[in-house]
């Protein structure tokens, strides 16, 4: 079986643990707390950065785009579409739904890893920027949503998840495309909405 080093709340590690879900591949999870460097963890990824999976032969696989192309490959192509034009698109919205997670992951960091008094403002901003003008772009042109998903899906769901766990839902202000988007994908896949970011 394959086994994955993932955080409840990483955005990162949600979209992996569902597009296993979605592909069917069954995973043994191993739950860790990056800070502490474990050493499992560390053996598997000398970064000991999380999601992080190991195939059933040991070989290890990481950061979560190579891990999403790997469970694509093994699983006959469940996750992104075999049109080159559309599979492109599917890459692109994973890639933006990545740059939103990194953005709002540098955030919380900056705000809870920092006393308070050196906390820098102008970081903070700069990454909320970034923020915002994904959200607006994924407000305009998230990819149709159906009973058939990709990555790209896989990908802006786990990032809006983290985004309501960390951030509330204040986000929905001036989006209601992507408001309505996020709460079409739970009703048309609740299991997979039920494997989004939650506190540890």
């Amino acid at each position: 079986m394959h086994k994955l080093y993932t955080s409840p709340a990483s955005p990162f590690s949600a979209k992996v643990r569902l597009a296993a879900l979605y592909a069917g591949i069954e995973l043994e999870k191993h739950i860790v707390v990056t800070s502490d460097e474990p050493a499992e963890l560390l053996a598997a990824n000398p970064l000991g950065k999380i999601p992080t999976l190991v195939t059933p032969e040991g070989k290890a696989v990481f950061d979560s785009r190579v891990i999403t192309q790997y469970l694509n490959r093994i699983s006959g192509n469940k996750l992104f579409p075999r049109n080159a034009e559309k599979r492109l698109d599917a890459e692109k919205f994973e890639s933006l739904a990545d740059g939103l997670a990194d953005a709002l992951v540098a955030h919380v960091y900056e705000r809870i890893k920092r006393p308070e008094e050196i906390v820098h403002q102008p970081i903070l901003d700069w990454h909320w920027r970034k923020a915002e003008r994904a959200l607006d772009l994924l407000n305009e042109t998230a990819p149709r949503i159906g009973a058939k998903i990709h990555t790209g899906h896989i990908a802006i769901a786990s990032t809006l998840g983290y985004l309501n766990l960390r951030f509330g839902n204040g986000w929905e202000r001036g989006r209601p495309k992507l408001k309505r988007w996020f709460k079409r994908f739970a009703e048309l896949h609740p299991e997979l909405a039920a494997q989004l970011p939650k506190a540890a």
